[in-house]
């Protein structure tokens, strides 16, 4: 399977990738964990469909340590035990925030509730950022078909630095 367009190939949308890339660092770098991080972009690129980003975080996470079982089990996170409240609470935020189409009143309340109990305001708008970005991310991957399973560790920053 071949991606449709090459999004490398149009210097307009290396110039957005390049900008948007950068301005993810931010979160990167923030006090947000690197393992919710990986566990937050992964879950919204499963929902959304894109292998490409699903390969990328799968194993991106894999290079910094995550565990497998953990992996496999982000996709049915409420019936696991190997995740944290604070992780819960994330996943949570990522279902909610991704699938805002899909609920009249976007995320609830409650979920909110969890979100504040577990982080900080700094640590709370690195998370919103995480999640417009992963889902923007995964509209351009999906837009164009990008395939899933050829992804190495640390290529995207390569090719975008």
């Amino acid at each position: 399977m071949d991606a449709r367009f090459n999004l490398f190939d149009s210097p307009t949308a290396v110039k957005v990738a390049k900008r948007f890339h950068n301005a993810g660092s931010a979160i990167a770098q923030s006090t947000l964990p690197k393992s919710t991080q990986e566990l937050v972009n992964l879950r919204a690129s499963q929902i959304n469909g894109c292998a490409f980003c699903t390969d990328m975080h799968t194993k991106e996470a894999t290079a910094a340590g995550e565990t497998p079982l953990r992996l496999h089990l982000v996709a049915v996170w409420r019936e696991a035990t190997v995740f944290t409240g604070a992780e819960r609470a994330a996943l949570a935020l990522t279902e909610e925030g991704t699938r805002i189409a899909d609920a009249h009143h976007g995320v609830s309340d409650a979920t909110w509730a969890e979100v504040r109990e577990h982080y900080d305001d700094d640590q709370i708008g690195a998370l919103v950022s995480l999640i417009a970005f992963i889902n923007a991310a995964n509209r351009f991957n999906v837009i164009v078909r990008n395939p899933g399973g050829s992804y190495e560790p640390g290529m995207l920053a390569t090719a975008l630095d």
